[in-house]
């Protein structure tokens, strides 16, 4: 018998001083059965990172020609792939091909520092893509925030990150290991 999904229903708070965006999304999350909560909360916190009112969440991790978010356009034009992990070299070029704006969010220390090492020579082809590195350690500490019912608050300015549970106060900050270039 297959594994179901875990629903989370998270109530995202967006200040993100840098893009002058602030608005309050509610989300309904499905957690496939082999995500884990580290990976859970990467994904709240990309999306609370490119929040959009057109931006969202896929079916991610249970399909292959997806990524885990996207925004697309009132034309349906892909405007946005959001990738989380460690994609592999196809995988990539099909997604800068897709969309106009690819953001990759690597994560899991030195195996994703490992990961860019072997790959990053072979993305500089492509202009759209973003490659955006979160610490092992700001991951893990997001982590402990999960529960299948949040009200998270992100404030992004300068390019630092405070994600905020309750009385939890988590501070991220992403590296970008690639900008797009156009």
């Amino acid at each position: 018998m297959a594994l179901k999904a875990t629903i989370y229903k998270v109530e995202l708070s967006v200040s993100d001083m840098d893009r002058h965006y602030y608005e309050t999304h509610k989300l309904t999350v499905a957690k496939h059965p082999s995500e884990t909560d580290e990976r859970l909360m990467v994904r709240i916190l990309a999306f609370a990172l490119n929040a959009h009112d057109q931006l969202e969440m896929t079916r991610g991790i249970s399909t292959d020609d997806e990524p885990d978010i996207w925004q697309k356009s009132l034309s349906g034009e892909l405007e946005l792939w959001v990738a989380l992990g460690l994609p592999g070299e196809k995988v990539i070029r099909q997604s800068c091909g897709k969309a106009n704006d690819v953001i990759i969010y690597s994560y899991g220390g030195r195996t994703a520092e490992m990961w860019w090492e072997k790959i990053k020579n072979s993305t500089t082809r492509f202009d759209n893509l973003q490659v955006t590195n979160l610490s092992e350690t700001d991951t893990k500490e997001l982590e402990k925030l999960a529960s299948r019912s949040m009200k998270i608050q992100v404030n992004i300015q300068d390019g630092e990150v405070m994600v905020s549970v309750g009385d939890s106060i988590v501070y991220v900050t992403p590296v970008t290991w690639k900008k797009a270039d156009h």
